[in-house]
Formats: structure tokens, sequence, C-alpha cells
């Protein structure tokens, strides 16, 4: 065996998914869903900071919001690599995850049985 075993002719060299990760698979923090937005800091990267390429392409992707689903396609990794990346960059505070905002007050359930009512009386 050869080292055409890591190369294919279509796709180009083969990266294993834990090699991405550095054989992580566990988030340190498991908030993070698909629908998380995304956003990076602008804090500069400390030199200590072990960034990879991917690292690197998924802060310059979230320099405006995106959700982790949006970001995993556009890279093209498996979401669950994305994940662990993700969450190496919130580690060093790089990257954050934005709370959803509240879409208003809802209204009160007396409030929504007399409208109903009054909807009925027409």
């Amino acid at each position: 065996m050869g080292s055409d075993r890591w190369l294919d002719d279509e796709a180009g060299p083969v990266v294993r998914p834990y090699t991405v990760t550095r054989g992580r698979t566990r988030l340190r923090d498991d908030t993070l869903n698909l629908i998380s937005l995304l956003l990076a800091t602008g804090v500069p990267a400390s030199p200590r900071a072990r960034l990879d390429p991917e690292h690197r392409r998924l802060l310059e992707l979230c320099r405006r919001p995106v959700t982790l689903a949006d970001l995993s396609s556009e890279v093209d990794l498996p979401v669950g690599v994305v994940r662990v990346l993700v969450d190496d960059l919130r580690d060093v505070d790089l990257l954050r995850a934005l709370k959803p905002t509240p879409t208003g007050n809802v209204p009160d359930e007396l409030v929504l049985r007399r409208l109903l009512n009054g909807l009925r009386a027409l």
C-alpha cells in the first residue's frame, strides 16, 4: 500500500474528521445546536492558540452571524466536526454564540380567549 490510499483523484487528499478535531469528539459546552447563531468576537488570536486552517476558515465565515448548520455546509465538514471546532474557538474567546432575542411579549391566555370569543361573536 502506497500513499495513493490517502489521495482521491476527484476529491483530493482524504482527511479523516477525527484528525481535524485532534481526536476530540465531545464538547466542553453542549449548548450548541444546528440553529445556534455564531459570530466572531474580533479579538486577535493569541500566538499560543493552535489554530488550524479549518479554525481560521470558520472565523472568517463568522464575521457576520451564521448558523452552525450553514457554517457546516459552507466548509463541507460534518456538523459534529464543526461543533468541536466551534467549541475550540469559543474556548479561546474568538467566537461566541448569540443569544436569541425575544420577539416581544407573548399575549396573556385570557387576552387570547377574549379575542377568540369576540371573533366568534361576529
